[in-house]
């Protein structure tokens, strides 16, 4: 079960005590799982951490959200991730349940 917090984006920032993969799955809900400047904050928290299957998730997600979906497929292979979703709400959704 997700941390309820990641639901509320009411705010300007996420919460202080959250790790860097729920900042940026909060981003990601807070611009309403679109591209701008929450898209820009939640890209670059992932990019920080290649290589972590949990930040190379919600990368693929980033690309997913993007459009780009051979670059979302290639994030899903490195999160060892089955790429079959096309929702990103859906995909926020399963990352959220499994990391939030």
């Amino acid at each position: 079960m997700p941390d309820e917090r990641l639901m509320d984006v009411s705010s300007d920032e996420p919460p202080a005590d959250f790790t860097a993969p729920q900042k940026a799955l909060w981003w990601l809900r807070k611009g309403d799982l679109g591209l701008g400047p929450e898209w820009e904050r939640a890209h670059m928290i992932c990019q920080e951490a290649e290589g972590q299957k949990t930040h190379d998730w919600i990368h693929a997600l980033c690309h997913l959200i993007e459009g780009d979906l051979g670059n979302a497929a290639y994030w899903f292979r490195r999160a060892e991730q089955p790429p079959g979703a096309t929702d990103p709400k859906e995909v926020w959704e399963r990352i959220a349940a499994a990391y939030g």
